[in-house]
């Protein structure tokens, strides 16, 4: 009798056990499941793929380029003997951005500031890893793009332009106005370039109709827009207008510091909040164009039809 018992007792320890360890089993099962859904979800296979790093390998190098070739053609605008120089930089700004993303784009993306790679992690065309990746390339390609040119330009343009860096507050160099004025400007000009610019780009039916030359046109003509805007808002003398990429307002931030680091966040916040708030517009447009013909509903030949009905239906009378 006792044997009997203690053989059920076992057997029950047995059952439970192997229950036990089945339900663990499949807790760790989910638990692992979890985690690489998690790992799937924001791209961290990518950081394994070395095309993933040529790719941040070419946006540290265009940005650094960039840095270089947009603030020295900057800094030449406000040094010629224009008295107003409002429209030089928006057609330097529209040739330089172009050429950059005629080049970039089949490589990288073009993205070449982290406010395009932002909207792109959003708009899903880039993982969070690979959005990550290549924020940390741009961040240092304007510090070393500004490196280089602390080491040729003249130190009294260094001083003058602050190494084109972004400036806000009473400064003679700087914007002007209250850090809630710039973040205004920061926001509404980002937003213009991110509703022409990325509208388009993004959409691969009408990118692939119109070609990249002109994908590349749109965009640049959306920067040198935003660009001119800001010049004539604020009609500050030898403000080169909004900055639309925060990487670059890092770079002399992190060389010269001081007065640079002043509402500093205003080009990296502005921008970003620029970036959810178009994110929030662009799922609410139509997805496609209005499938009315043309003429279809003109007020004239409705108004000559509607008369000649009225006409029929009198003579039939």
């Amino acid at each position: 009798m006792d044997s009997s018992v203690s053989q059920v007792v076992v057997d029950c320890d047995d059952q439970f056990s192997r229950s036990f360890q089945s339900v663990e089993a499949t807790h760790s099962v989910h638990k692992k499941s979890s985690w690489h859904k998690l790992l799937a979800s924001i791209g961290a296979h990518e950081i394994f793929s070395i095309e993933t790093w040529k790719a941040a390998f070419t946006e540290l190098v265009a940005t650094a380029s960039l840095i270089i070739t947009l603030t020295t053609s900057i800094i030449a605008c406000l040094e010629s003997h224009e008295v107003d120089p409002k429209l030089l930089i928006p057609i330097a700004v529209f040739i330089i951005a172009f050429l950059f993303l005629i080049v970039t784009i089949p490589l990288s993306g073009g993205h070449m500031s982290p406010v395009f790679t932002f909207i792109a992690a959003l708009k899903g065309v880039v993982t969070l890893t690979r959005a990550l990746i290549y924020v940390i390339a741009q961040c240092i390609g304007s510090i070393i793009g500004f490196i280089m040119l602390k080491c040729v330009m003249d130190p009294k343009l260094e001083d003058k332009y602050s190494l084109g860096g972004c400036l806000i507050g009473d400064d003679h160099n700087g914007l002007g106005s209250k850090p809630q004025v710039a973040l205004l400007l920061e926001f509404s000009c980002t937003f213009l370039v991110l509703f022409i610019g990325i509208t388009l780009g993004f959409d691969k039916r009408r990118s692939k109709e119109l070609g990249l030359p002109m994908v590349c046109v749109v965009i640049a003509g959306g920067m040198a827009l935003a660009v001119f805007v800001s010049i004539t808002v604020t009609g500050q003398p030898g403000y080169a207008g909004v900055g639309l990429n925060p990487a670059r307002c890092l770079g002399p931030a992190l060389l010269r510091g001081g007065s640079l680091w002043n509402g500093h966040w205003v080009f990296w916040v502005g921008p970003f909040l620029a970036c959810i708030t178009y994110y929030g517009v662009s799922i609410n447009l139509p997805k496609d164009s209005l499938p009315l013909e043309d003429g279809e509903y003109d007020v004239l030949n409705s108004a000559l039809g509607h008369n000649r009905s009225a006409v029929s239906n009198d003579l039939q009378v």
